[in-house]
Order: structure tokens, then C-alpha cells, then sequence
């Protein structure tokens, strides 16, 4: 099978070279799955990016950093607004767009999932900690092992990501403060924490747009977990088939 080409968004340090990249265990995920992935640079002109869509078999919005208060129509400070990038949100919500017009199949972690919902309408908790109560600890303490579950996650039935891990019941890690709290119109809950904060969200009538609060890529030693990744590497190879 032809690998498809998959394409993950960036993220840029704000030194004097302003490097572009991704986490490496996201290209490892991505390749062990049988997908070549393609890092997307911040910067481009929308001409520039619709030319990469164009060529891409599937898009993953990666985790990290906040979506920034201009995009939720809100105004500041927050105090725990983290990292919010306005060049990373541009191309991250004209992306989700077009993935959901054109059928493209679509992977959102932790912040990617937040992404999915805001660009298709909805709305977030921006710091569960103040603003959900009874909220379990879902930001895990510095220093946490990536792959460490923290909590449990229910799954519906009969849902796509139901169908992509192969269990309704999973153990995943968390290192997030905010999350869906208005779902977008047309996203379903996927999952949920035992607090009932949402893990898991997807888009109806999509071949494969879904987005993931946890981080997949860090638990590949899990079963399920690998899964999620071969199940959107084969929604992509099918996109290349056509």
C-alpha cells in the first residue's frame, strides 16, 4: 500500500530564528501506522497552504499552547491562557475547514480537539480548574510521564472513535486545563472523563474527523492506542486510493 501523506501543523519558538517543528512521537506514531508525515510551517499565505491541502491524504492538528481569545470572540488577560499563538491558530482553523468541506480525513490531540470544535462553532472551559466544578486533575504536574495513564475515559457506542480503539473503556494520560464546553453544531461527544469533561469528539457524516483530548502518540505502547493511529493512517490511505 502507498503511504499517505499526512500533514501535522507547527509550532514555532520564539527565539531570534523562530524554529518550526512537531514532537518527534507524533512523526513516530504517524510512521509506524504506515503514513509519511509532512510537518505544515507557520507563516504561508493561504494560497500557499491550500496548495499543501491539496496534496495532503489527511491532516492532524497536533496538541500544545491555547487557542488564542480573539478566536472565542473573548478579551483579556486570562492569566492561564498558555502559549496562545495567533499564527498557529490561523492556519489551524482555515485547515479543520477545509478538512470537514472536502471530506478530509482529520485527527485532533488535546489542543487539536479544541481546535475541531471552536473553528466548526463551539466553545471551551478555559481553565477547568476554576470554571468546572468537581473537575478531576487533568493537567498533569510538570515532571509527569508522557505515557502515565491518569484517568479513565467512557466511550459511546457505535461511535467512530469506538470503532478506532476497539474499546469503549480506555486509561489515558492528560495534560490539559481547557476543553469543549459548548460542542460545536454537527460534533458528537465521542467521550467522556468520569467528571464528565470531554475526551472525545466527531464530526457526523464524515468518514473520519475526530479529535482526542488525551495524547495517543506518548501511549503507543498501548494496544488501543495504536490503533487510533492505524485506523486514521487507513481513512487517509482510502482518501489516496480515490
Amino acid at each position: 500500500m502507498k503511504r499517505p501523506v499526512i500533514g501535522l501543523t507547527s509550532r514555532s519558538t520564539n527565539g531570534p530564528t523562530r524554529l518550526t517543528g512537531v514532537s518527534r512521537a507524533y512523526l513516530a506514531a504517524l510512521e509506524a501506522a504506515g503514513a509519511a508525515p509532512l510537518i505544515l510551517p507557520l507563516g504561508l499565505g493561504e494560497d500557499s497552504w491550500r496548495a499543501l491541502f491539496d496534496r495532503l491524504d489527511g491532516v492532524l492538528i497536533p496538541g500544545g499552547g491555547d487557542i488564542g481569545l480573539q478566536r472565542l470572540g473573548l478579551e483579556g488577560p486570562v492569566p492561564s491562557l498558555k502559549e496562545a499563538s495567533e499564527e498557529r491558530d490561523l492556519i489551524e482553523f482555515v485547515l479543520v475547514r477545509w478538512a470537514a468541506e472536502a471530506q478530509r480525513p482529520l485527527l485532533g490531540i488535546c489542543r487539536g480537539a479544541q481546535v475541531i470544535n471552536v473553528a466548526l462553532g463551539g466553545t471551551l472551559y478555559l481553565d477547568l480548574p476554576s470554571q468546572f466544578p468537581g473537575a478531576l486533575a487533568h493537567d498533569a504536574p510538570k515532571g509527569t510521564l508522557r505515557g502515565k495513564p491518569a484517568h479513565a475515559i467512557a466511550v459511546e457506542a457505535g461511535s467512530l472513535l469506538a470503532h478506532a480503539l476497539g474499546t469503549r473503556e480506555a486509561a489515558v494520560n492528560s495534560f490539559h486545563h481547557q476543553a469543549a464546553r459548548e460542542v460545536a453544531p454537527g460534533l458528537q461527544v465521542a467521550a467522556r472523563a468520569p467528571d464528565g469533561v470531554v475526551e472525545g469528539l466527531e464530526l457526523a457524516g464524515h468518514p473520519f474527523a475526530l479529535g482526542v483530548q488525551w495524547h495517543p502518540e506518548e501511549m503507543q505502547a498501548e494496544p488501543a492506542m495504536r490503533r487510533l493511529f492505524a485506523s486514521f493512517v487507513q481513512a487517509c490511505a482510502q482518501h489516496a486510493a480515490r
